[in-house]
């Protein structure tokens, strides 16, 4: 081949025979059905993969009457729509009744019974109630019948023992309370109108048919009145029924005055290291040691009830102590009592301008007489046949 010269030709290959395949560069008759194309119309029996002839189909579920195909678009308008069958074809039965058979009519007769059975049952528990109360009633009564509660009874009577401190005359009202009536923190005047207001560790309890007062000795443990109950210008007698619980220092039952000094007291005070009874009065405006004047008696016992009385005789110008009736010690001369300021005291003195002596006991049978009581007088107020016109100007605790 020489340059510019035209290449040869090849003849073009012969159109493809009619019913083969398309030769190369030639459109494809109709195919012949092969590997990669779909089948015909199957001829004979079925080939590998394909389901035998009028038989099911081993990879298909079987057809299910009346259930459209969801891969299948809807028919044709055309055709005659069939009715989507119910999702529960039958209906949800109805639900068990929470109760019994109801009815829109009460039963009238039912609710009257049992109204009635409620009212029988409030009326029962009515009358046992009622018959309870009057039960514990009666019981009460027959108790204080017994015991003899409000009636002056074997307590009332003297006490012929060393403890005791009778009731003098026909001054005891046993039937009284102790206290004023609604402050249970005052302590009543069974004979004057000076009633005694008590500290926070003081307390009035029952003592058979009397009452006491309980102090604890410390600082709150006291009583005191509004004002002066004693007139020390004149002549007067100091009586008290004492518990002791102290063995030593000074205890002071009951006292006068709230300035600088006491104006009397009557207690215990220690004396060769033992507590000892004694009746000690001021004769001095200064509250000195030096002017006090006392009169003691032998040892206080302890945890025993003792009656002290104290008398001061303004003619004769003399104090005397009694011990459970009987002359204590000397009656000692002085030259007058000091009236200071300041009220009538249980459970404390005052010295030198502060509280001290604090009682550590009990007490009760407290009386004050405006008159000095003799030695016959005294002995007979121990027995409790002191003479009814004797009379305490102020009493507390006797009843």
């Amino acid at each position: 081949m020489s340059f510019g010269t035209p290449p040869p030709s090849n003849e073009q290959p012969e159109p493809a025979p009619e019913g083969g395949s398309g030769g190369y560069g030639y459109p494809p008759g109709p195919p012949v059905p092969g590997y990669g194309y779909p089948p015909g119309p199957p001829i004979g029996a079925g080939g590998y993969g394909y389901p035998q002839t009028a038989g099911p189909n081993p990879y298909q579920d079987p057809p299910q009457q009346g259930v459209p195909n969801p891969y299948q678009d809807p028919p044709a308008a055309a055709a005659a729509p069939e009715a989507f069958p119910e999702a529960f074809p039958e209906a949800f039965p109805e639900p068990f009744p929470l109760s019994g058979p109801s009815s829109t009519e009460p039963d009238w007769e039912a609710l009257s019974e049992r109204a009635a059975k409620e009212r029988r049952r409030k009326r029962m528990w009515a009358w046992g109630g009622a018959v309870t109360v009057l039960a514990l009633l009666a019981g009460g009564g027959a108790f204080l019948l017994v015991s003899g509660y409000g009636t002056e009874g074997e307590d009332d009577k003297p006490d012929t023992t060393a403890s005791g401190s009778p009731k003098p005359g026909t001054s005891g009202t046993g039937e009284n309370s102790a206290l004023v009536a609604g402050d249970p923190t005052v302590i009543r005047d069974l004979s004057g109108s000076s009633g005694l207001r008590m500290g926070e560790d003081a307390s009035v309890v029952p003592l058979g048919g009397r009452h006491e007062v309980k102090m604890r000795g410390n600082s709150k443990s006291y009583a005191q009145a509004a004002e002066r109950v004693v007139d020390t210008t004149k002549s007067f007698t100091v009586t008290a029924r004492l518990y002791n619980l102290a063995e030593k220092t000074s205890r002071i039952a009951v006292s006068q005055g709230d300035g600088e000094s006491f104006t009397f007291e009557l207690g215990g005070d220690q004396v060769n290291g033992k507590l000892t009874w004694m009746f000690r009065v001021q004769t001095g405006d200064k509250g000195a040691a030096a002017t006090a004047v006392t009169v003691a008696a032998g040892p206080a016992p302890k945890k025993d009830r003792t009656t002290l009385t104290a008398t001061y005789d303004a003619e004769k110008k003399t104090i005397a102590l009694y011990v459970d009736g009987k002359p204590a010690g000397k009656a000692e001369q002085v030259p007058a009592i000091w009236q200071g300021p300041g009220p009538f005291q249980l459970g404390r003195a005052r010295h030198h301008g502060l509280w001290s002596g604090s009682w550590s006991g009990s007490m009760d049978r407290v009386r004050v007489f405006d008159t000095a009581l003799s030695d016959e007088q005294v002995a007979a107020y121990q027995e409790g046949k002191l003479d009814s016109a004797v009379k305490p100007s102020h009493s507390w605790l006797v009843s």
